[in-house]
């Protein structure tokens, strides 16, 4: 059997769960922050919204102990949110071994140290049975059994070959990658341009519009992931346009959604939903932002979309930028 442990009961940790359950080599233990979460997921089996029409199969186990968790476990998903991988890593630590393999599908970049998720992992967890995982998939449709593409960055193609057979009969391909950097940048930065991409729809713009800006964009991430060290063509992988595609296109998303109310003008609105809603993008602006400035790294779409969010600048400047002549 392939014991596996899933670090995080968030919708996205419960769809993978979900998924990994069709492989019957898959045995999943799901670790979560307290009782009072374990009795909720035991009772009823089923997820948290968006999720709670969907069961989670019965042979899914729930624990609010890291021993318990990661006793005999083989493989270790991390489906947290950024902020806490590093302090999850340091709880793990002592229940922890070397033949472990690590998959993390964490997105995001660490505040104030503008590090990558994998990097903060590397910290506390030494490792080259290391992955990360990204590409284009709502939780809810990989909990539905939808066809999913994630792409799969490795140390190891050993690792990749273990992570792959985990997903025999399952709803999801993965595609080998070894720039674990473009993977990571990419499923950060495409919460902020599907921020810009909601202000121009917010704008009265139409698709064109929101195809133009994710082409420009595209542009733009190459020469970023290039300026940090990773591979340009990661931008093509399902971690890059076909993430971007999703994000930036998609009324499901809630950095999408954000932005409409941007575009409208809605700052009341669009304050609100921060409060009532997680929207990675707002969080991640401000890493990015600080990551190309320390980097000297220049990308105009995001100094203006910094300015537009955090300033409150006039979203009218950003289809002022795209027709700007150069």
């Amino acid at each position: 059997m392939n014991k596996i442990t899933i670090i995080g009961t968030g919708v996205y940790g419960i769809a993978m769960a979900i998924t990994l359950s069709q492989n019957k080599d898959n045995e999943i233990i799901m670790w979560t922050e307290s009782e009072e979460n374990v009795k909720k997921l035991e009772s009823g089996k089923k997820g948290f919204d968006p999720l709670e029409k969907i069961k989670i199969p019965k042979g899914i186990k729930f624990t609010s102990s890291y021993e318990e968790a990661l006793k005999d476990a083989k493989y270790v998903y991390i489906m947290s949110t950024a902020k806490f991988v590093g302090s999850i890593a340091h709880d793990m630590k002592p229940y922890i071994n070397k033949n472990m393999y690590f998959v993390i599908g964490s997105k995001g970049i660490e505040q104030g140290s503008c590090r990558f998720v994998h990097e903060v992992f590397l910290d506390e967890i030494k490792t080259k049975n290391l992955a990360v995982i990204s590409g284009p998939s709502f939780a809810i449709d990989i909990a539905r059994k939808e066809p999913i593409g994630l792409a799969c960055a490795v140390k190891t193609n050993e690792t990749f070959n273990k992570i792959h057979k985990l997903y025999k009969g399952t709803n999801i391909k993965i595609r080998k990658s070894k720039d674990m950097i473009g993977t990571e940048l990419c499923g950060s930065i495409k919460n902020v341009i599907a921020v810009a991409a909601g202000i121009l729809d917010g704008l009265g713009y139409s698709e064109s519009a929101r195809a133009f800006l994710i082409t420009e964009s595209l542009h733009d991430i190459k020469s970023l992931i290039k300026g940090l060290g990773g591979k340009g063509k990661t931008v093509l992988s399902f971690a890059g346009v076909g993430d971007l595609l999703l994000t930036a296109t998609s009324a499901k998303s809630r950095n999408y959604s954000y932005g409409i109310l941007l575009g409208k003008g809605d700052f009341k609105g669009s304050n609100k939903y921060l409060e009532e809603t997680t929207v990675e993008g707002y969080y991640t602006l401000k890493s990015v932002y600080s990551l190309i400035k320390k980097k000297k790294i220049k990308m105009p779409v995001i100094d203006l979309v910094y300015k537009i969010v955090m300033n409150g600048d006039d979203p009218k400047k950003l289809e002022k930028f795209l027709m700007e002549k150069e």
